[in-house]
C-alpha cells in the first residue's frame, strides 16, 4: 500500500467473510463441519446449516463439551471449525483447548467470534482481552487475527488446509478492505509490510491494522516515516520481521487486547532478547469500564491519533541521549 493510496470508507463485518470463505472451503472437503454453541447466528452460519444440517452440531451452551465433540470429531477424520463467542470459547474451555486440542494436536479449528471488546456494553464478563495471551503458552496451536475481509477469508482457507490445531479471532467490529498488491498471499506465519518506513515500526492487529495505517499517514506531515507492520499471525510468530522492525530502533505495538501477553508481549520477548530498543504497547492495561467499543478504543489510546503519539513517544526515546 502506498502513502497515497486512502484506506476505503465502505466497512464490512468480517464474520460475513467468514461464512462465505467457510461455505467455500466445505464445498470442495466433505470433512468440514461445524460445532456451535446455540452460537450459528452470532457466528454467521445459518447459511452452512441450511446447507449441510448433517454436518451442523450445536451441543447448546456447554463451551467444554463443545471443544471435546470437535476433538472427537477431528479424531474420526473430520475438519471441525468450532465457533462461540471468544469470550466463552476461550475462557470456559482453556483446559479441553489445552489437554484435547494442543496437547494431542487435533486437527481442530477454533474459531473465536467477536473477540476484544466487541460486546462493549456487556462489561468485562463479554470482553475478549485476554484470549490471544493464555492461548500463546500453548505448544501447536496456530494464532491468527485477520485485519479485514480479504485476509480473513484467506485465514480460513489456510486454516482448513493447515494440518493442526489453529485459533482464529474473527471480529464483528467494522473495518475497512485494506489495499493490498495483486500478488498478496496470505500465510500463517508471516508478517505483512503493508506500508515502508524508516523512523519507527508500528505492528498490529486484527481490527487495529487499518488505524495503524491512518496513523502512519498523519505522522507524515510531522515528518516521521512509519513502517506498518500486519502480524496476523500470532503464533508461529514472524521473528524475523520483529527483528527487522527492531532494527528501527522504535517500535508500536497495537492490539485489541491486554497489553500483557498478546501481541505486545510476544514483540517485546523477541525485541528483549535481539536488539533492545524503545517499545510502546498500545492495549488494554485490565478489567475495563463498560462502554462502547468506540468509547474504550478513545479512552485507552486506540485510535490514529493515540497510535500516532505513541510512535512520536518511541522515536523520541529511540533519540534521548
Amino acid at each position: 500500500m502506498s502513502a497515497a493510496e486512502p484506506l476505503s470508507s465502505q466497512l464490512f463485518d468480517c464474520r460475513d467473510a467468514f461464512a462465505v470463505s467457510l461455505d467455500r472451503a466445505a464445498e470442495r472437503d466433505h470433512r468440514i463441519v461445524i460445532v456451535v454453541n446455540d452460537s450459528v447466528g452470532s457466528s454467521k452460519l445459518g447459511g452452512f446449516r441450511k446447507r449441510w444440517p448433517d454436518r451442523t452440531i450445536n451441543v447448546g451452551i456447554a463451551e467444554q463439551n463443545m471443544v471435546g465433540v470437535g476433538s472427537g470429531l477431528a479424531n474420526g477424520g473430520k475438519i471441525p471449525f468450532v465457533s462461540a463467542a471468544s469470550c466463552f470459547l476461550t475462557a470456559r474451555a482453556l483446559e479441553q483447548i489445552k489437554a484435547d486440542v494442543a496437547y494431542t494436536n487435533a486437527n481442530v479449528k477454533l474459531v473465536g467470534q467477536s473477540p476484544g471488546v466487541a460486546y462493549g456494553e456487556l462489561g468485562p464478563t463479554h470482553h475478549s482481552i485476554e484470549d490471544m495471551a493464555w492461548l500463546r503458552l500453548l505448544p501447536n496451536l496456530a494464532i491468527v487475527a485477520p485485519s479485514d475481509p480479504w485476509e480473513t477469508a484467506e485465514a480460513v482457507q489456510a486454516a482448513a488446509a493447515h494440518e493442526g490445531p489453529v485459533f482464529l479471532r474473527i471480529s464483528r467490529f467494522a473495518v475497512p478492505k485494506l489495499s493490498r498488491a495483486e500478488s498478496a498471499r496470505f500465510a500463517i506465519g508471516r508478517a505483512e509490510t503493508l506500508r515502508e518506513g524508516k523512523d519507527v515500526a508500528i505492528i498490529a492487529c486484527g481490527v487495529m491494522v487499518a488505524r495503524a495505517l491512518e496513523a502512519a499517514e498523519a505522522l507524515v506531515g510531522a515528518g516521521v516515516e512509519a513502517r506498518v507492520v500486519n502480524m496476523a499471525s500470532l503464533a508461529p510468530l514472524d521473528e524475523a520481521a520483529i527483528r527487522a522492525a527492531a532494527d528501527l530502533g522504535a517500535i508500536v505495538t497495537v492490539e485489541e487486547h491486554s497489553i500483557r501477553g498478546g501481541l505486545g508481549g510476544a514483540v517485546a520477548e523477541v525485541v528483549a532478547g535481539y536488539r533492545p530498543c524503545p517499545v510502546r504497547r498500545l492495549g488494554f492495561p485490565g478489567f475495563l469500564p463498560t462502554g462502547s467499543a468506540e468509547f474504550l478504543f478513545e479512552r485507552f489510546g486506540l485510535t490514529a491519533s493515540g497510535i500516532a503519539a505513541a510512535a512520536w513517544e518511541a522515536v523520541a526515546a529511540r533519540r534521548a541521549p
